[in-house]
Formats: structure tokens, sequence, C-alpha cells
């Protein structure tokens, strides 16, 4: 079922909710406010990091269950050029454009329409020159649960060219942040991953994770490799990288032993960035807990980011009359 649990101002936050489990979603930003689920125990958690304050979402930066775009992740300066003309974005994360620039997706209220007990749509109008970007937007976000997974359709068209990469980004620890994310295991079914720059930027510059601390391939502990000596972990601050999937489906999987919860990420996006919550400073969130780096990992699934400035052709543009549609789901079970 679907109901209204809270209004503030303008903005609704909305349960939907089976036996199984409970998702919290606000017009805010299609913001994920709680995902919770039982343990191995029967006993039921929240799995996503968030705030008691609501405030806290609309004043703070770390995007925390936020769907972010126009645009996520970084562009290169705040500029790019599509058809002969040069776009100028805000820059908001040292020389760069970041998650759709300062009032990008996550920061504006969206309407919606329920449609059926566990389906709600979302939609928001983005005009043209809307934080630098060409083109009236036409964007939706659809929100299905199912007994334990949470799928998430997108859908955008645009009367002009413009650039479009949308991701969610919740910070999931499966532990209900009883403890940090050092034993949560990851699995990650990608070949290569994409190096940063010390700004956090993709360079265009793709490596094999064989041999690298980023080879997950293999089910490994996150607090095994995020702390090795290797250049890209220190210009990341910790994870904070694309990674290139080889499969088509179910590729991440996050588990945490003691809690016996498993999350398995599927899309149909070619890639995702992990980052392990590097920059999280002690903030307050949920139940006046600090929130500090390693709390959480977020499985932020997308096209490769800076993509208008690294690939021949751009898989981030949206063409006039043609639609962007993308869809990822986020599967919680016990492990068996």
């Amino acid at each position: 079922m679907i109901e209204v649990i809270e209004k503030i101002g303008n903005i609704e936050n909305l349960s939907l909710k089976n036996e199984e489990m409970e998702v919290v979603v606000s017009t805010f930003g299609c913001t994920i406010i709680k995902m919770i689920v039982e343990d191995k125990n029967g006993v039921k958690g929240d799995v996503v990091l968030g705030y008691d304050d609501f405030n806290q979402y609309q004043t703070l930066d770390a995007y925390l269950g936020a769907l972010v775009g126009r645009v996520a992740n970084r562009i290169g300066k705040g500029t790019f050029e599509l058809n002969g003309e040069t776009y100028h974005l805000p820059i908001n994360n040292g020389p760069n454009s970041l998650h759709g620039g300062i009032k990008g997706f996550s920061y504006q209220i969206f309407d919606y329409e329920i449609l059926d007990d566990y389906t709600i749509k979302f939609t928001y109008h983005a005009k043209d020159g809307e934080e630098g970007y060409p083109g009236n937007m036409d964007f939706s976000a659809t929100y299905h649960l199912e007994g334990t997974t949470l799928t998430i359709s997108y859908h955008a068209t645009s009367d002009k060219d413009t650039l479009i990469n949308i991701t969610n980004h919740s910070y999931f620890n499966l532990s209900g942040h009883k403890h940090n994310i050092y034993n949560h295991t990851l699995k990650i079914d990608a070949d290569y991953y994409e190096h940063v720059d010390a700004d956090g930027l993709a360079t265009g510059e793709k490596e094999a994770v064989e041999g690298t601390p980023f080879d997950f391939r293999i089910p490994a502990k996150i607090g095994e490799r995020v702390e090795v000596d290797h250049p890209q972990l220190k210009l990341g601050n910790g994870f904070d990288h694309h990674f290139f999937f080889t499969t088509d489906k179910n590729q991440v999987v996050l588990e945490d032993e003691e809690s016996g919860r498993r999350l398995t990420v599927s899309t149909t996006l070619p890639g995702a960035q992990i980052y392990t919550a590097n920059y999280l400073d002690g903030r307050i969130g949920k139940n006046g807990e600090p929130y500090n780096a390693r709390d959480a990992v977020c499985i932020e699934t997308q096209n490769l980011p800076d993509a208008i400035h690294i690939e021949k052709n751009p898989s981030t543009i949206l063409r006039k009359g043609e639609t962007f549609d993308a869809q990822t789901s986020y599967c919680l079970e016990v492990i068996k």
C-alpha cells in the first residue's frame, strides 16, 4: 500500500509498504529516506543512511538517498560543447560541475501519481537553460515495490539535444548502521574501472581491475581493499570510481554476514560509480548518530561520468525526439 506519512510545506513523504519491506520516498528529489527490511533473525532495520531533520536533506551536500540529475557525477570545468554551442554549468565541486548543478533534480519538488498499490510515478519538467543545460526536459521516475525489490524506471524526452545521466545516490549500510562497511562483502561484475584525477573527475583512462584493489569479480571485504596503498585510492580518498559492467543484470552484490542481509543491484545501465562515503564528515544522521567516512557504500548506476568529454559518441547525449529509458532494481534478501 501507499500512503502519505508526512507533509512538510509542499513536500510530501510517501510510504510504499508490503508485508516484507517498506520504502519511504519524498517528493523532494525523489529521495529515498528509508528502506526497512528484516535481517536473518527477523528483526527489521533501515539499510540506508538519512536524516531525522528533513531540513538537512535540503541544505546539506551528500545527496543521501537522492535522485541525481540532469547529469549525475562530474562534468569537467563545468562546460561542454554540443552542436557547435558552448554551455556553461555551475561550478560546485572544486573546478567542476557536480550532480546537475546548484539546484539539480535532487533539490526539486516532483509531482506524483499513484499508479497502483505499490507503484508511484514521479514527474518533473526541467526548463530550457535550467542549471545551464539546453532543452525543456520532461522526466519521470517510477518507483515500484514487489516483495523485497524496489525497481526505479527512468524516462526522459527533450525538445532540444541535451545531456542526461541519472542515478540514485542511496548510502547503503546493511547492518542498519550498527557498524561501518569494512566487513561488508562486495562483488562487482566488471573487468575495468575508470581513473579519476585529484578532483574526482573521470580522466578517460580505463584500467583492468585484475591485479588491483579494484578487482571485485570475486567477492571481497571492502575493508580489505579500501585502505590499500594504491594511487587511485589515494586520489579518491577511497573508492569513488566508475566500474564498467561485463554482464547485463545482477551486476553488484553487497552482503553483510552479521545481519545476514544481501543487496543485489541489477540495471540496464552500463556501469556504476562505487563510492565508499569517503567524505562523510561526522554530520548527525538518523537517531542522532554521527555519519563518518566508510559508514556506507553508494552504488550509483549510470553512464560514464563526463562522457561528453571522453566518449567519441557520448552516451549521455539525449537527442531531440528520442527517449531516455533506464531501469535499476535493488533486491534485498536474507543470505541462505
